[in-house]
C-alpha cells in the first residue's frame, strides 16, 4: 500500500524559480563577457600571456553562463509521459557541461604558456594598465561571486553554485596573475607563463569541484540523511518503526520513498490516514520533498 504526496505537489518545480536562476545567469554573462573582453584585448595587445590565460577562463565563464541558460529553460519543463519525475537534472546536466569548456581553456592556457616559457613568443610589456585591468576585473568577479553565491542558497541552484565556483577560481586566478606582472615588471619576465600555468591549476581544481558536485546528483547520491527522516517520521504518534529510506535529487527537489511499520491489526482506512499524517510531516519539516512513496507494512515478527 502506497502513499503518495498531493497532486498539487507532485512533481512541480516553482515556475519562478527557473525564471530567477535564468535572471540570475543573464545578468552574470553581461559581467563575464565585459572582464573577459577587457583581459583577452589588453593580453593580446601587451603579449602579457597571463592576462591573456586568464581572459580565456573569462570567457569559459561566459560559455558556462549560456550553457546554463540552455539548461535552465529544459529544466523548466513540466513532467510528460517520458518523463515522469521531470526534467530537473537537465540543470545538472548543463552544470557538469561546464567542465568540457574547462578542459578546453586549459589546453589553451597550457599551449600559450609552452610558447612563452620555450621563447616561441616575444616577452610582454607591462605597463600601469596592466595592472589596472586586471584589479578592476578581479573586482567585478569577486562582485559575481557575492551575488550568484548568495542567490544559489536562496534558490538551491547546482548551476549557480558551479558557476559562482567557477568565477571564484578567477578571483585567485588574478591575483596571480598581478604578483606575476609585478615580478615581471621587475625584470623576471618569466612569472608571467609560470602564472599562466598556476591559472591553469586553478581552473582544474575549479572542475574538480564542479564534477564533484554534479555528479553526486546524477549518481542519486543520498540527499537528506536517514536518520533525520527517521526521526520525523518516528515523532507521528502511532508509527512503530520505518526502513528502507531513500532520498535522491537536486538539494531542492527531493525525491523519498520509505518503508513505515504500522500495527498488524491497523484498520486499513486508519493507516492509510495515518501514512498521510507521515507524509505531510515530512514535507513540512522538508518542503524541498518533491515526491514521497510511502510503503505500508506490519512490524516484523520477533
Amino acid at each position: 500500500m502506497v502513499a503518495r504526496a498531493d497532486g498539487a505537489r507532485l512533481l512541480s518545480a516553482v515556475p519562478s524559480r527557473y525564471s530567477s536562476v535564468a535572471r540570475v545567469l543573464g545578468r552574470v554573462l553581461i559581467l563575464n563577457l565585459v572582464v573577459a573582453a577587457a583581459k583577452i584585448v589588453f593580453g593580446y595587445a601587451s603579449g602579457a600571456i597571463s592576462i591573456l590565460s586568464d581572459g580565456f577562463h573569462s570567457l569559459t565563464d561566459a560559455a558556462s553562463n549560456v550553457v546554463g541558460l540552455v539548461g535552465v529553460g529544459a529544466a523548466d519543463r513540466p513532467p510528460d509521459a517520458d518523463h515522469p519525475y521531470g526534467h530537473r537534472k537537465y540543470e545538472t546536466v548543463a552544470a557538469a557541461a561546464v567542465n568540457v569548456f574547462l578542459l578546453l581553456v586549459i589546453i589553451e592556457v597550457l599551449r600559450n604558456a609552452f610558447n612563452h616559457l620555450t621563447g616561441r613568443s616575444q616577452p610582454p610589456r607591462i605597463t600601469g594598465a596592466s595592472f589596472a585591468v586586471m584589479i578592476v576585473t578581479a573586482a567585478i568577479n569577486l562582485i559575481v561571486v557575492f551575488y550568484e553565491s548568495r542567490a544559489a542558497r536562496r534558490l538551491g541552484s547546482e548551476i549557480l553554485l558551479a558557476d559562482a565556483t567557477q568565477t571564484r577560481s578567477d578571483v585567485w586566478s588574478a591575483l596571480t596573475v598581478i604578483a606575476a606582472l609585478a615580478g615581471a615588471r621587475a625584470g623576471l619576465p618569466i612569472l608571467d607563463p609560470l602564472a599562466a600555468l598556476v591559472v591553469a591549476g586553478f581552473i582544474g581544481y575549479a572542475g574538480f569541484q564542479v564534477a564533484r558536485a554534479t555528479t553526486g546528483i546524477l549518481s542519486d547520491r543520498i540527499v537528506i540523511g536517514d536518520a533525520d527522516i527517521e526521526r520525523v517520521v518516528m515523532s507521528v504518534p502511532g508509527v512503530v518503526g520505518c526502513h528502507q529510506i531513500r532520498t535522491r535529487g537536486a538539494t531542492d527537489h527531493v525525491f523519498l520513498d520509505l518503508h513505515i511499520w504500522l500495527p498488524a491489526d491497523m484498520r486499513l482506512t486508519e493507516a492509510h490516514r495515518l501514512s498521510h499524517v507521515v507524509k505531510d510531516r515530512l514535507i513540512s519539516r522538508y518542503p524541498q520533498i518533491a515526491d514521497a512513496i510511502i510503503h505500508i507494512e506490519p512490524p516484523p515478527k520477533p
